[in-house]
């Protein structure tokens, strides 16, 4: 369901975490899969997941291959088309300004994310970094909504925390 201007069909709090879950899923499964990062993302579209993924950089060397790109990708390659108009795109972890941007070129209706900035380890997004709540809801309020903390604390659980000793080898961003 869409409303009038194309946008996503409103939020419901059960589907969220429903497929807020689907995304954690993902995120758990790729923890222990070289190549990819505990970052999961799906995107629905009339109650339908069209497309999904986890952040696989490290697996295909494409520094663009983030958990919310690699499924929209996959979800417009599956419709055959370059907008998702009405869709959802549920993510773990607060979209990066660049997952931000894409959603916005693709059209996605509403964006839920589950873990926020100040319940993860600032490593997860540079001091320099864009924060994209405050971008939607400065540039963007009215194309794109943002719900955030959907299963924030069940995803925070994904990620380190802040002021954790992250070890060498997991360090990004910093």
């Amino acid at each position: 369901m869409t409303d009038s201007d194309g946008g996503a069909a409103p939020a419901d709090a059960a589907s969220d975490q429903h497929f807020m879950r689907r995304a954690i899923v993902l995120a758990q499964a790729a923890r222990h899969s070289p190549g990819r990062s505990p970052i999961g993302c799906v995107i629905v579209l009339d109650g339908t997941v069209v497309g999904q993924g986890c952040n696989e950089v490290g697996l295909s060397c494409d520094p663009t291959a983030r958990a919310e790109i690699v499924a929209i990708r996959r979800a417009t390659g599956g419709l055959a088309t370059t907008e998702l108009r009405g869709a959802t795109l549920y993510s773990t972890l607060q979209p990066c300004g660049m997952c931000t941007m894409a959603s916005i070129w693709a059209r996605v209706g509403r964006i839920v994310c589950g873990a926020e900035r100040h319940q993860v380890h600032s490593m997860y997004f540079e001091d320099r970094h864009l924060d994209a709540a405050d971008f939607l809801d400065d540039a963007f309020r009215k194309h794109v909504p943002m719900t955030s903390g959907v299963l924030g604390e069940e995803c925070s659980l994904l990620y380190f925390k802040p002021g954790d000793a992250v070890p060498l080898a997991e360090q990004g961003n910093v």
